[in-house]
């Protein structure tokens, strides 16, 4: 049996327990504790090292919020971000919708805590970007601004129009929406609304935008709204051009690079470019089936805080070990 393993003697556990108490409790260095013991200070941090892994010490976290630290550290360092916020693992059996309401949550406090009366903040559609808006009781009063068209299929209260209204209330400040569908049957209809003065209005916010909400599709069936709008014929050629994630309707490959594909001239959206050039972009991205997409879309550097759920970490952790980002 290794010392490490080895039962804790009394007179050892006490020592050991005093030693702790005085690095994590009382702040003195590992040096001073030594100093004082007559001891050398690698035998401190070992003694320390194996009061952890014992658990004869255990050291807890108390956070506003469920955060796993560890993982949001490590994917944070993996893929250069500002911020990364992992979601402590939830009981089996855990729904996508109650999974969507802790990371609405979370993203409530993340974006009432950064908000400034300075910003324009923009909004993209998705069910969590919605929760999120139903969580925030008060923001300084700026702009909110929508970052794309009305999707398909949504009844009132999920759609763009009333999420960017409702946040803009809270606010207090001014409203840009789009009142037009996001994917457009042809490139003629496109340019014919993008000349409207509302629209017109919204779009030119966006060379302004300093915060950004978005969320992660990927590009498959049920994990992406833009896929789904779109027939069979025209999915299976832009994932013929490799796109593997799409966030505002705007796609990705899987080393992150925007794809320009026929889409764009269909959609009512934010651009690559425009989005590239926010300052601080907060995407949602959970479940397992978008792991790739989200390796895809952090690949790009558009995001700058991403927050997730720990078996998803954990999968996009594994890719990011298999193939490096670039720095």
């Amino acid at each position: 049996m290794s010392g490490r393993n080895r039962p804790w003697n009394l007179l050892d556990a006490v020592e050991a327990a005093t030693i702790a108490h005085r690095f994590y409790v009382q702040g003195d260095s590992k040096v001073e504790i030594a100093q004082d013991l007559g001891i050398s200070r690698f035998r401190i941090a070992r003694i320390l090292d194996r009061a952890r892994e014992t658990g004869l010490v255990r050291i807890e976290f108390s956070l506003p919020e469920p955060v796993e630290p560890g993982l949001s550290g490590e994917l944070r360092a993996a893929y250069g971000l500002r911020r990364a916020l992992v979601l402590e693992r939830a009981q089996d059996g855990e729904t996508r919708p109650q999974l969507r309401q802790r990371v609405g949550i979370v993203a409530a406090r993340l974006l009432t805590e950064l908000a400034t009366k300075d910003d324009v903040i923009g909004l993209s559609w998705a069910r969590s970007v919605n929760v999120m808006t139903e969580h925030i009781r008060a923001l300084p009063r700026c702009p909110i601004v929508q970052l794309c068209g009305v999707q398909a299929g949504m009844d009132m209260r999920d759609r763009t129009v009333e999420t960017v209204s409702r946040l803009a209330t809270v606010a207090g400040g001014e409203s840009y929406p789009i009142y037009a569908p996001l994917v457009l049957p042809d490139r003629r209809t496109t340019d014919i609304l993008r000349r409207q003065p509302g629209i017109v209005e919204t779009f030119r916010r966006y060379r302004n935008l300093t915060k950004a909400v978005v969320s992660i599709g990927a590009w498959r069936e049920g994990e992406s709204t833009v896929y789904d709008a779109l027939s069979a014929a025209e999915r299976d050629a832009i994932s013929a051009r490799g796109a593997k994630a799409e966030v505002a309707a705007r796609l990705f490959d899987a080393d992150g690079n925007a794809l320009d594909t026929g889409l764009s001239h269909h959609v009512l959206a934010v651009s690559h470019d425009e989005l590239r050039r926010v300052p601080e972009v907060i995407a949602l991205g959970y479940t397992t089936p978008k792991a790739e997409a989200i390796d895809a879309v952090l690949r790009s550097k558009t995001v700058t805080t991403l927050i997730t759920d720990a078996e998803t970490a954990r999968e996009v952790l594994d890719l990011a070990a298999r193939r490096p980002p670039a720095p």
